[in-house]
């Protein structure tokens, strides 16, 4: 069985077992979670697609723990003006395990 859910704002294919990763959401560490927004259950052939959402559908989570992800480098230059700027970001994210999909 996979679904294609919404969570915080962008849409991830997921099956039970998998274990994901999204931005970060305000959930503690062993929190269980619930995502309702579900725009796609296949399940033995049979799909159903929302419009644009499926009702009554729902997957559940558990948050595994929080991490940062890569360091990116933002660097601005200007030649011949002595302009340069250098910048670094890393985002958080949260690891997430898919426990159930349900209809």
């Amino acid at each position: 069985m996979l679904a294609i859910v919404n969570i915080a704002g962008q849409q991830f294919k997921v099956t039970e077992g998998q274990e994901i990763f999204v931005h970060q959401l305000e959930a503690g560490e062993g929190d269980n979670v619930s995502f309702d927004e579900v725009m796609l259950i296949e399940n033995d052939g049979s799909t159903q697609v929302g419009t644009p959402v499926v009702s009554g559908a729902s997957v559940n989570a558990t948050v595994l723990g929080h991490q940062k992800g890569d360091k990116v480098i933002v660097f601005k230059k200007k030649r011949r003006k002595g302009y340069k700027v250098k910048n670094g970001h890393r985002q958080s994210f949260t690891k997430l395990k898919i426990d159930s999909i349900s209809i």
